[in-house]
């Protein structure tokens, strides 16, 4: 029987020989994965001792916690929040990371993303180990039970096939390509199902641009967002894998819910205004539009290309004074090499405020916004109060958009100032 990648990813979780959509399984998740967060991880602690009287969590080993939101910790109660998460980790054998960076970036970096496994969090955007060829979702009540019960039961969700065709344009990043699959395919149309990436443009794009977008699977209404793996994939995982399987592919039949093709040639660099981010607009619609601070960082951005792109913006110029730039890297790795590559330097003499790897500034703890503000930010949402007040804007855009506005101290197109830096390194005979 031809099988998506999904259907034998939960096929095998699910120890059948094959699944099909709309099916109800049980299934043993290879990986839980949970960052600690009032209302979650205590509440989970919590549930499996009380509701279950599960003193133990069988296999550890599947488990990881990360410590990445409220760091440093502002108040006793969240400290006390993250003894409470340590406490559990050391009780049950299972390893918490501390101010490493965003769990869902670390995870891929500590080799949970595995090809052809399955994971669960309470937090969809793990959906971004899909890059890896991981079935990677958020189920805020499957967690619960992985915890107690070792399986969690759910339905195999049809799939829907997503072609990427073209070449992208200079100044067009994986933010630009997502949001334009929300534009082109509508906020809710892949409701409760599976998209499978694919096309050259997949096949061209860096692991870090595929991060980009399977970690958004959810603004297209999508459980979760595969890519299968190639050599690059295959590349990143090698020695870090957690769990020796083997890869998984889509059969050649198999059979879609519907199959969508994109041609993102003419694709320009895009901005999802407040207060949706199902709001995909084209940049030059908004160039002009007054700002007050910026954050590049987020599980969505915030990597190497990300940083390479913004230094290559802001080398040898500064930023709008009264201007908040605010640069937070996803990871404690991507920061040392982005400081082993200069990119720090460069970005602290063009004026931004460097922070160590957080979720604090995307979900609006840190820099908040007063009200009558305005943000641009490649952090995952703008919805009224994400950052701050709910007479705040965010406006979600690229992290070269991020870098131009920055020294603008207006929603700026990045393309000029490329050219710029391109034509200076060629003039140099440098790699720009």
């Amino acid at each position: 029987m031809p099988q998506t990648m999904t259907e034998k990813i939960l096929a095998r979780a699910a120890r059948q020989a094959s699944v099909s959509p709309g099916q109800e399984v049980t299934a043993r998740p290879d990986f839980v994965i949970t960052y600690d967060f009032p209302g979650y991880t205590d509440v989970f602690f919590k549930e499996t001792r009380e509701d279950f009287g599960v003193e133990r969590v069988s296999s550890p080993e599947r488990f990881v916690l990360f410590i990445d939101h409220m760091v440093p910790a502002t108040a006793p109660k969240e400290e006390e929040l993250h003894k409470i998460t340590r406490a559990w980790g050391k009780e049950q054998g299972v390893p918490v990371y501390e101010r490493e960076g965003i769990g869902h970036q670390v995870s891929a970096e500590l080799g949970y993303a595995t090809p052809g496994a399955f994971a669960v969090h309470f937090d969809g955007h793990v959906s971004q180990l899909g890059a890896f060829g991981t079935f990677a979702f958020g189920a805020r009540k499957g967690v619960v039970e992985a915890f107690a019960t070792e399986n969690i039961t759910m339905t195999v969700p049809a799939t829907i096939k997503v072609e990427l065709t073209g070449t992208l344009q200079t100044g067009v990043m994986a933010r630009d390509v997502f949001h334009h699959m929300v534009r082109v395919m509508g906020p809710a149309s892949c409701r409760f199902k599976v998209v499978e990436l694919c096309g050259p443009v997949i096949d061209a794009m860096s692991i870090e641009g595929r991060q980009v977008l399977c970690g958004q699977a959810m603004f297209l209404g999508a459980t979760t967002m595969l890519i299968a793996p190639d050599s690059k994939t295959m590349e990143y995982v090698k020695g870090r894998s957690k769990i020796e399987l083997d890869p998984v592919y889509p059969d050649a039949d198999a059979v879609y819910e519907r199959v969508v093709t994109i041609d993102v040639s003419s694709l320009e660099p895009i901005v999802v205004v407040p207060p949706s981010p199902a709001n995909t607009r084209n940049l030059t619609d908004y160039t002009g539009v007054e700002v007050h601070t910026g954050y590049l960082g987020s599980c969505a951005s915030g990597r190497l290309e990300d940083l390479r792109i913004a230094a290559q913006v802001l080398r040898g110029r500064h930023i709008q004074p009264g201007f908040q730039l605010h640069v937070v890297p996803t990871s404690k790795a991507i920061m040392a090499a982005a400081a082993r590559e200069g990119l720090i330097e460069t970005l602290v003499e063009a004026g931004a405020f460097i922070s160590s790897p957080s979720c604090d500034y995307c979900f609006g703890r840190i820099a908040t916004m007063s009200d009558g503000q305005r943000a641009v930010s490649t952090g995952t949402l703008n919805t009224p109060g994400r950052m701050g007040s709910v007479d705040s804007e965010i406006y979600i855009c690229n992290a070269a958009v991020v870098a131009a506005s920055a020294l603008e101290g207006r929603i700026a197109d990045p393309r000029p100032y490329l050219a710029d830096s391109k034509a200076q390194a060629d003039g140099a005979g440098v790699d720009a």
